[in-house]
């Protein structure tokens, strides 16, 4: 199981680390002028196939971490609320991998209407989301 303990933070991480690039790729898009479409189309290129890994990624680090947790045993659950709000935070997580996806496809669309200041308090929530779950994980304070 150290193994699969191992590999899971490296995916983790891994998506993380996308995670953390996407939404600076989407402050960049903001501030590209109207007249640059090759600097647009290369920024949406570099989004779109960092979308795609950060994808597979995901997907790894969410089967290591179900097979974790099947070894962990699920009857042993209760009271373990640390792995409660872990898995929540990991829906948010998740959830905000879609959100980038929407907000790719608006760029594409040519329909964004946020600013670059928007996409960089966005960007920020991945290092809050990545924190807590680091947190939970480790310390498992309840």
């Amino acid at each position: 199981m150290l193994w699969v303990k191992a590999f899971h933070i490296v995916f983790v991480a891994s998506w993380f680390a996308g995670l953390f690039y996407l939404p600076r790729i989407f402050v960049n898009l903001a501030m590209v002028p109207a007249d640059s479409h090759a600097e647009r189309e290369r920024l949406l290129l570099m989004g779109r196939k960092l979308y795609r890994f950060s994808n597979l990624l995901m997907v790894a680090a969410l089967l290591l971490g179900v097979w974790l947790w099947l070894g962990f045993g699920v009857q042993r659950l209760a009271g373990q609320y640390w792995l409660h709000a872990k898995l929540l935070l990991v829906l948010g997580a998740i959830g905000y991998q879609h959100m980038c996806r929407a907000h790719l496809r608006q760029f594409e669309a040519m329909n964004n209407r946020r600013s670059h200041r928007w996409y960089r308090v966005f960007n920020e929530l991945t290092v809050l989301l990545f924190a807590a779950i680091v947190v939970l994980a480790v310390v498992r304070p309840f």
